[in-house]
This record gives structure tokens, C-alpha cells and sequence, in this order.
């Protein structure tokens, strides 16, 4: 007999060579019809796959995202399969599962693939699913594994690199590939199909080797899933922040500045100080101090740091100076520049926590076939600070982190977020840095806290920086996409490289712990996913024109600008449309520029001192004083920031 352990802790005894789906059975015929992977003892699995000794199980449906895992991984096949079917001397080379959907490069020879091949490969692809074939795993050796590819560079590429008798391949149909494992139980369950895209990628991401094509693809086991699914991704293209970036004025790119350097515009200038003014609020109520530090450092700094040895090879390279053997990086983290700052100057444990913020702009080299509108850039502005604490202050300054975020969150409409526990790996701690005393302290200090805040959590392995675990915020957005904005890390190995100390009350010396944080993550990445949260159609508090005044003709166009003027006393911006057009056509372009507030005046408004005020998506309000519309912005603007 052999116990399974389940992930609520409960223990079930089987025979040997019990398989999850029996597990699945011993639980509920229904859980048993729908379970289509599992986890044994922490690998991907199939059901069938027989347990031989006490194991802990996870068993997982099409509604989780370990179960689309499998169902996609296994669609690839069939996707790889299908083009096959069309073309028989293409080379097949990688197909994994994505976060939506998966892909698969092939090199397709003197041949092309484009979008009018998608509608064949997918009902190809469906007539092959309903054959209902089993995802069958098998051993082979190197020498065979070798010679079924012999004609395949890439397969041999990476059979040359695998361990002879952990090499597995997988069959369903007439087709099978070299594949680790993790299937569905059969191809039946798929449903429905939709070829996405087609794009060049260069073999394993290197641009010295071929470039392939790489075919996305994403399957359903329902067909109103698929529906949905496309009319999400037409959403998301209606809401896609480089649209909609541009056409707000809000950022631009220029080829002569450089891919990946943002430009922004004044739109976009004066919606990122209001973030950076409403985050600088919040953060000295909590006892922030904020500093400057340059855009450049010494390289010395970095390999202090452990940055250079880490990231140096894929970074921004050394600028030389005049004096020889001098070397200087763009400043790719605003971490070693703080530690600097902080010992600048001798500390008691009465004078902790220091709290240094900063809106630091860092530089990394991303790959071009990387970036990605304001998500991925090369120059972007972190929202930064760095805590020095006393171990003994650790868990309270991590909490009030969390509070922060919190407060971040709400008042900008994020409301649906997991707090992901980012940890080392399990077996290869080569790429941390630190004692095993110090990370242990760390990864107890960020769980001890988040279940303090009675925070929905998942634990992650290997997602840990190399100086330190974090506390990462997934949050969802409006068409139910997962993005990482906040982050805190807590860092005791830091204080060490850099000789950090301050006095305690025995008079010795002691090393504080550093807590890194950024509740927006970079302004760039962070307005991005505003954009496509709110379409565009930001909170009145962030909106960088909150009003248009409308004059319905030339004649009204100086007491418009008075109105301004008097709206501006008060910290309330906007424009005035002083051209010679209709009023219906100037309220429909304020329309599409999402301007909250449109201020119709004329005669009558002119002699009261009154505006007609009309509000985007809800029409007219009536007319008011100027005072009295002042009253009324600021109450909404209140009423959204205390929610």
C-alpha cells in the first residue's frame, strides 16, 4: 500500500501503481470525468501514469491554470501534427504551452506559412482531435532518440544535451515528438481551435541562428470559449495602450532617440506627476524621506552590488571615461545608490527605520525582439524606496509596505489581485547570493506578514531576485489579463556587501535589513496597464485635462478663459476649444479625447457667471456656478480616493 497525499493535507492508502485519475475516482465520479492533468510530488503529469511510492497529488481541471497547461502543451501537438499533414518535409523544433494559448517554431524550408494557411491547419487540426487518440509517453534511448531525428538538426540539438534514459517521446495518432510529458488524457477534449499569429523567431533566441516561424495557436474545449476568448482579444486591441497612447498624446517613440527610450508628451508628462504627487503624498504620511541619485555609477558600485556579475554581460556596456581603466554603467537599480546614501552617515538604532523613496530612472538592455510599447522599454522610472530597519522593526515596516500597496491599489481601481510569495529555488541555489541563515530569515519575514494581512497568496519557486525574496502583486485588469505591478523584497544581503551598520543599544555595531519596494513596479509598465484598464478613460483625479470649456461662439471666448483661470486656482485642469465650430461637433471630438468634463457657455453663462456643464458617459448636469462646480470636481475626486 502507498499513501497520497492531497493537497488539504488528507492522506488516502492505495495499492501500488494507483494513477491520478484513480485518485481522482476514489474522491468523485464528477472530479474524475473532468480531471484532465496532475502533479506528483511537484512534476506535471499524466492521469494514467501509475504511482509507485507515497507521493503528494494535485489534480487539476480545465479551470486551472497547471490543467490549460496540459490541454495547450498538448494542442502544440496537435497543431505540429496538422502541419505536418500540409507539409511533410517542414522541421518541427519547439511547440510549449503560453501563458494563453502555445506555439510552435518550425522551419518550413523554401516554403511559407501565412494567414491564409490558418483555416486549413486548424480544421486539420480539429479533424485530428476527434479521432479521440490517447497522448501516449515512452522511454527511448539517446542512440534511438538520435537516429529518429537524424534528419532534424534542431531535435538533435537538443537530444545531444539530454541525459541518456530520461529521454521520453509521445505519441497520439500517427504522429509523436520529443516531449517531456505533462498531456491530457486524450485529443477529444479539444474542442475548439483558432491559429492566432505567425512570426519570425530565431532558433533558441539567438540571432546569429535561423530564423523560423513561429505559429501561435490556442484551443478550447468548448466553442463558446473560443467566442469569448476572440472577443476579449478585439477588446484588448480597442484598449491596447500604444493606440490609445498615441492617440491621447500621451507617449511617442522616435527612432532617433532609441528603440525602447519613451517620449512623453505633455499629456502624458502631467499624468505621470499626478501618480508621482499622489504616491509622494501617501508616502511621507508614512515617514518617507526622499532622495536623488544619479543616472550613472561607478562599475565598481555594481560588482559591490553583485548587478555587474549578474546582469552585466546583458546590460548597457561600460562607458569609458578619459582616465584610463574608469568605467561608469547606466544605472540599472536604484538599490546600490541608496545604500550609499544611507551610509553617508552614522545611525543609532533610534534613528530606524530610514525610509529613502526616489523616482529613479534605470537603464537595462532589453532584446529588440522584446520590446513592447511602455511594458518593455530599455529607460523607465521605478517608483523606488529602500527601508532600513532593525530585524526587530522587519515584520511591522513590511506590513505597512503592504498597507501602501494596499491604498495604491483601491484608489486606482485594482481590485482583483493575488500576492504571489516569489522564493528561491529548490535545487539550484547557485544563482542567489547570501548565507542560508539570512534567506531563511527573509523568505519566514514576507510569509509571516502576508498572512498577518490575511492576503490571498500562492507560493512560487525560483522567482526570487538573487539578493532576496519578494512579495509580488498580480493584479488583474479589466479583461481579466494577470500583470505584476507591485513588488517588495526583503534583502539581508545587501546591508553585508556594502558594510552597512548602525549603532545598537549595547553600543555595538549591527547590520540593519534592507527592504526594497515599488507599489507601481515603473511608471512606463504601470501607466500602460492603466491605459488598457480604463480604456483610456481615466479617473477625473488623474485625467491630465479634467475640462473643456465650449464657447458657442468667438464672443464668449474671454469669459472661457476666465473660468480657466478661476478652474486652475483650484488645481483644476483643462483647455478651452476656441474653434469656429459647431457645438455638437466640438462636445463629440471631447467625446473621443475621454475629457471628463465638457463646460458648455454662451450669453446666459457669461451674465451669471455660470457654466453648462455636461459629463462624459452621462450627459447634461445642468448649469452651476463656477464655485459650485468646483465643489462638485473635488467632491468626486474625494469621494473616488476614499472608496
Amino acid at each position: 500500500m502507498i499513501k497520497i497525499t492531497l493537497p488539504d493535507g488528507s492522506i488516502k492508502e492505495f495499492e501500488a501503481a494507483v494513477t491520478p485519475l484513480q485518485v481522482a475516482q476514489s474522491i468523485s465520479e464528477g472530479l474524475a470525468r473532468n480531471t484532465i492533468s496532475a502533479l506528483v510530488n511537484g512534476t506535471q503529469t499524466e492521469v494514467t501514469t501509475p504511482i509507485t511510492e507515497d507521493a503528494t497529488v494535485q489534480l487539476f481541471t480545465w479551470n486551472d491554470d497547471m490543467g490549460k497547461k496540459a490541454f495547450w502543451h498538448s494542442s502544440a501537438h496537435l497543431l505540429a501534427q496538422a502541419i505536418l499533414d500540409f507539409y511533410p518535409d517542414a522541421k518541427l523544433t519547439i511547440g510549449p504551452a503560453i501563458e494563453n494559448g502555445f506555439y510552435y517554431d518550425v522551419d518550413f524550408g523554401d516554403q511559407t506559412f501565412s494567414e491564409k494557411d490558418f483555416e486549413k491547419v486548424e480544421k486539420k487540426m480539429l479533424e485530428n482531435a476527434k479521432k479521440n487518440s490517447t497522448f501516449n509517453l515512452y522511454p527511448v534511448s539517446k542512440a534511438e532518440a538520435l537516429e529518429t531525428y537524424k534528419d532534424n538538426p534542431y531535435k538533435t540539438e537538443l537530444i545531444e544535451n539530454l541525459t541518456d534514459g530520461e529521454i521520453t517521446l509521445c505519441s497520439h495518432d500517427n504522429f509523436f515528438d520529443l516531449c517531456r510529458g505533462g498531456h491530457i488524457p486524450a485529443t477529444g477534449i479539444v474542442k475548439a481551435a483558432k491559429i492566432l499569429n505567425a512570426a519570425g523567431a530565431y532558433w533558441r533566441g539567438d540571432e546569429k541562428n535561423k530564423q523560423l516561424t513561429r505559429v501561435y495557436g490556442i484551443t478550447f474545449p468548448k466553442q463558446k470559449d473560443l467566442t469569448e476568448y476572440l472577443e476579449r482579444l478585439e477588446e484588448a486591441k480597442r484598449r491596447d495602450h500604444r493606440k490609445l497612447g498615441k492617440e491621447l498624446g500621451i507617449f511617442a517613440f522616435s527612432e532617433k532617440v532609441g528603440a525602447g527610450l519613451p517620449l512623453w508628451l505633455p499629456k502624458g508628462a502631467a499624468l505621470r506627476k499626478k501618480l508621482e504627487n499622489f504616491l509622494s503624498a501617501a508616502q511621507k504620511k508614512q515617514g518617507y524621506e526622499f532622495v536623488i541619485s544619479p543616472h550613472i555609477g561607478h562599475k565598481d558600485l555594481y560588482v559591490t552590488s553583485g548587478h555587474w556579475e549578474k546582469y552585466g554581460a546583458d546590460s548597457f556596456q561600460p562607458i569609458k571615461t578619459p582616465h584610463e581603466g574608469e568605467e561608469f554603467l547606466l544605472k540599472p537599480m536604484n538599490c546600490p545608490h541608496h545604500c550609499e546614501i544611507y551610509k553617508a552617515q552614522q545611525w543609532s538604532y533610534k534613528d530606524l527605520p530610514k525610509r529613502y523613496a526616489e523616482f529613479g530612472t534605470v537603464y537595462r538592455y532589453e532584446q529588440s525582439g522584446e520590446l513592447h510599447g511602455l511594458t518593455r522599454v530599455r529607460g523607465f522610472t521605478q517608483d523606488d524606496a529602500h527601508l532600513f530597519c532593525t530585524p526587530d522593526q522587519l515584520l511591522e515596516e513590511f506590513e505597512k509596505v503592504i498597507d501602501l500597496v494596499l491604498y495604491v491599489f483601491s484608489s486606482l481601481g485594482f481590485a482583483d489581485f493575488t500576492a504571489q510569495i516569489s522564493l528561491r529555488d529548490k535545487e539550484n541555489r547557485e544563482k542567489y547570493i547570501g548565507s542560508e541563515e539570512n534567506w531563511e530569515k527573509a523568505e519566514h519575514a514576507i510569509i509571516n506578514a502576508a498572512n498577518q494581512k490575511g492576503l490571498k497568496t500562492v507560493i512560487e519557486y525560483g522567482e526570487a531576485a538573487f539578493y532576496g525574496p519578494k512579495l509580488d502583486f498580480m493584479v488583474k485588469d479589466a479583461l481579466g489579463r494577470s500583470w505584476q505591478l507591485g513588488t517588495i523584497q526583503v534583502d539581508y544581503n545587501l546591508p553585508e556587501r556594502f558594510d552597512l551598520w548602525y549603532t545598537g543599544s549595547d553600543n555595538d555595531k549591527h547590520r540593519p535589513v534592507m527592504i526594497h519596494r515599488a507599489p507601481f513596479g515603473s511608471m512606463e509598465r504601470f501607466i500602460a496597464i492603466l491605459i488598457e484598464n480604463t480604456a483610456g478613460d481615466f479617473p477625473l483625479w488623474l485625467s491630465p485635462e479634467q475640462f473643456i470649456i465650449l464657447p458657442i461662439s468667438e464672443k464668449y471666448v474671454d469669459y472661457a478663459k476666465k473660468v480657466s483661470q478661476l478652474l486652475e486656482i483650484h488645481d483644476i485642469c483643462g483647455l478651452i476649444d476656441e474653434r469656429n465650430e459647431k457645438t455638437g461637433k466640438k462636445i463629440r471630438d471631447a467625446e473621443l479625447k475621454k475629457i471628463p468634463y465638457m463646460l458648455v457657455v454662451g450669453e446666459n453663462e457669461a451674465q451669471d457667471g455660470s457654466v453648462s456643464v455636461r459629463r462624459r458617459g452621462e450627459g447634461d448636469l445642468g448649469v452651476m456656478s463656477v464655485d459650485d462646480f468646483v465643489l462638485h470636481v473635488k467632491k468626486e475626486i474625494a469621494n473616488h480616493l476614499n472608496k
